[in-house]
């Protein structure tokens, strides 16, 4: 089954609205330590639309941005393009073969 990005947009606002539950904070201290406003975090807790600055905000304030760690490709290694470099300076360079003329 194909999640819509509504449906994810619904499952993380409630996933926040838990988390922010579980801390004791209301959406108004929440707004505040994140600085943003509270129609922002209600917006995010529906799952009505929110941006990704206002989400890395929030989840600084939750203590969750391990959320944000496991989107990130590098994890502990070198990233994709760094290995591309390296495999780019340890293979030879084709060597350009001079056309006769005729």
């Amino acid at each position: 089954m194909d999640v819509t990005t509504q449906d994810w947009e619904r499952r993380i606002g409630d996933q926040v609205r838990a988390l922010r539950i579980a801390a004791l904070l209301g959406q108004d201290e929440l707004a505040e330590r994140a600085n943003i406003s509270v129609t922002t975090v209600q917006a995010l807790e529906r799952g009505s639309g929110s941006s990704l600055k206002t989400l890395i905000r929030v989840l600084r304030v939750l203590g969750r941005t391990e959320w944000l760690d496991g989107l990130d490709p590098r994890g502990d290694g070198p990233s994709p393009l760094e290995l591309l470099r390296q495999s780019r300076r340890q293979s030879p360079r084709p060597q350009r073969v001079p056309r006769g003329r005729p």
